[in-house]
């Protein structure tokens, strides 16, 4: 399955994807090297992998699969062994009676084919596809294994028992939930939890013990759901198993408790922040996911778009002053500001942060955790972080008059400073800083941008167009300006100057094979609040947070209901998930 370079070269000319003369100087260095010409192209960054791959299929005349959001036969996919498929890159797809497609990152690993000839006894097909199929297609070899986790657990319980009652004996209770925690049954179960939380991208597992049952249950892109229930016999050693891995107290039930463990998943390491909290059944236990890894991450991905996006970049290119994220809790603020510092990430300045907890871990940026015990709290951290010689310094949480002094201090004297606040509005931010006796005038001399957020979930690629009708217009007229969205998205060229609403579609969830409730990840809706000359005067002059936003949408800003409602008119959402969110 040779690729013939001269082929390729006129593929290559003819695509117009590389220009005659990088495809010149790619055929040189191809000589001097012995190699191929999409190889240099490759390793030069001209091509992608998938593109060079793309243009293999067709000169060789190999079919080309895209698998992306399909969902495989696991009877078919499972003919090839796991460790196969990842080592080899090769996965099972479709087969008919006498032969069997298979998809290959590279058709040329003759190996790998005649090794499952041998084992399925059947002709081979292969089929060149691209890196995130083939990311797909073993992920779903874990997906697939969802419906047997269940059984798994149920198995496992059946011996717990056992273990259980001896654990009851006369045996000192420390030592008897530390056998529990470290017996294989329990050890499964708990391994099972993580992993299926995993794969299913939860943010949050709950395992709450009822009178006769544990429930578990993972909070997916924002929605708490039930996912298994377990015998109540199991939740003395799964609370003792996950006490074990985050360092707590195996005996102490009466008081909560709080710890951290970390796992490595398939290459990706994952923390796990653990909360323990007694109950009238029991003891509750909570544990939040941390992807420790925020690079390849955006302001666009994050879905920041149009003059907010412009104006946040502009903020992140001066070297004094304050940018602030608000919203509740697990509404994105931490993975926006850790985004804007992988932005400003490079070797000539030195980054610091202060946090409680430490939610990512990134390279060249010094991180320190709060710990109030030994009096390692945030303004004490600040104040010593201003000793450290920083450019830039991230403040986890602004929760006190002293941090709001310290921080506004530390971006007048030379620092840019990125920190959150609770509250639920950009412009409510102003007012509480000066709630926390920050001067007005200190305020207006530092404060840059703020930044209020949520997140919504993202429609799945299966969704139903529809438009509004008159009445739904006049509903949705009375709790957001539909002439300011039409102007956005004429200004974004997403309609055209002449289109209205009645041409805008809009969408509705279709659960379907790749989504149960048609909804899958989520974005952020943002409003970006630019501290304008005309805002500074409303602030010394002690105006209300009303006035603020008002002056603030005069001067350009969209409001988060108004950035819902104009996603949801991408297709990214539906309307009636912006006002869910917007409303809690």
């Amino acid at each position: 399955m040779h690729v013939d370079e001269s082929e390729l070269e006129n593929f290559l000319t003819d695509s117009g994807l590389v220009s005659v003369k990088e495809i010149g100087l790619a055929k040189n260095e191809a000589k001097e090297k012995n190699t191929s010409i999409g190889k240099v192209l490759v390793a030069k960054g001209t091509l992608t992998e998938d593109d060079f791959r793309r243009m293999q299929a067709y000169v060789l005349g190999i079919p080309f699969v895209d698998l992306k959001n399909q969902k495989l036969d696991f009877a078919v996919l499972s003919l090839i062994p796991e460790p196969i498929a990842r080592n080899h890159n090769i996965v099972a797809f479709k087969k008919t009676n006498d032969s069997l497609e298979v998809a290959m990152l590279n058709t040329e690993d003759l190996t790998a084919i005649d090794f499952v000839k041998k084992k399925v006894g059947l002709k081979i097909l292969p089929r060149l596809t691209d890196d995130e199929s083939m990311k797909w297609a073993l992920l779903s070899y874990q997906k697939t294994l969802k419906a047997e986790f269940g059984d798994i657990i149920q198995k496992e319980a059946i011996s717990l028992k056992m273990v259980s009652d001896k654990a009851n004996g006369n045996e000192e209770v420390g030592d008897a939930l530390k056998k529990l925690a470290e017996d294989i049954p329990i050890v499964r179960i708990v391994d099972t939890l993580l992993k299926h939380a995993i794969i299913q991208d939860a943010s949050d597992i709950h395992i709450e013990p009822e009178e006769d049952k544990v429930l578990v249950r993972y909070r997916v892109d924002g929605i708490l759901r039930d996912v298994m229930v377990l015998p109540k016999n199991t939740i003395s050693g799964i609370t003792a198993r996950i006490k074990v891995l985050a360092n707590l107290k195996l005996d102490e039930k009466r008081v909560p408790q709080d710890g951290r463990f970390k796992i490595d998943a398939e290459g990706e390491k994952v923390s796990f922040r653990v909360s323990t909290l007694p109950v009238y059944y029991g003891e509750k236990t909570v544990m939040r996911l941390l992807r420790e890894s925020v690079s390849g991450f955006t302001l666009e991905s994050l879905g920041f778009h149009g003059r907010g996006l412009d104006d946040l970049h502009k903020s992140l290119r001066v070297t004094t002053g304050m940018i602030l994220a608000t919203g509740p809790t697990g509404s994105g603020k931490t993975t926006t500001l850790y985004t804007m510092l992988d932005i400003v990430n490079t070797p000539s300045v030195n980054i610091s942060t202060i946090e409680d907890p430490v939610e990512y871990q990134m390279t060249r940026i010094n991180q320190t955790q709060v710990r109030p015990e030994i009096g390692l709290t945030f303004a004490n951290g600040l104040r010593t972080l201003v000793r450290q010689d920083p450019d830039i310094i991230m403040v986890g949480e602004i929760r006190d008059n002293e941090t709001a002094a310290l921080a506004i201090n530390a971006s007048l004297t030379g620092h840019l400073v990125l920190s959150t606040l609770h509250t639920n509005s950009a412009a409510g931010a102003i007012p509480r800083l000066l709630d926390m006796k920050v001067e007005p005038f200190l305020l207006v001399s530092t404060l840059n941008i703020v930044i209020a957020q949520r997140l919504v979930r993202k429609l799945s690629a299966s969704k139903t167009k529809y438009f509004l009708s008159e009445e739904e217009l006049v509903s949705l007229g009375n709790v957001v300006s539909l002439d300011r969205i039409l102007t956005v998205l004429r200004e974004e060229k997403i309609i055209n100057k002449k289109d209205d609403f009645s041409k805008v579609p809009f969408w509705k969830p279709a659960p379907g094979k790749d989504s149960e409730d048609g909804y899958a990840s989520r974005i952020g809706i943002h409003e970006v609040l630019k501290v304008t000359p005309t805002v500074k005067d409303l602030i010394m002059k002690g105006a209300t947070a009303g006035e603020i936003e008002a002056q603030a949408k005069s001067d350009g800003m969209m409001t988060m209901i108004e950035d819902g409602i104009f996603k949801a008119a991408q297709g990214i959402t539906t309307i009636e998930e912006v006002l869910r969110v917007i409303s809690e």
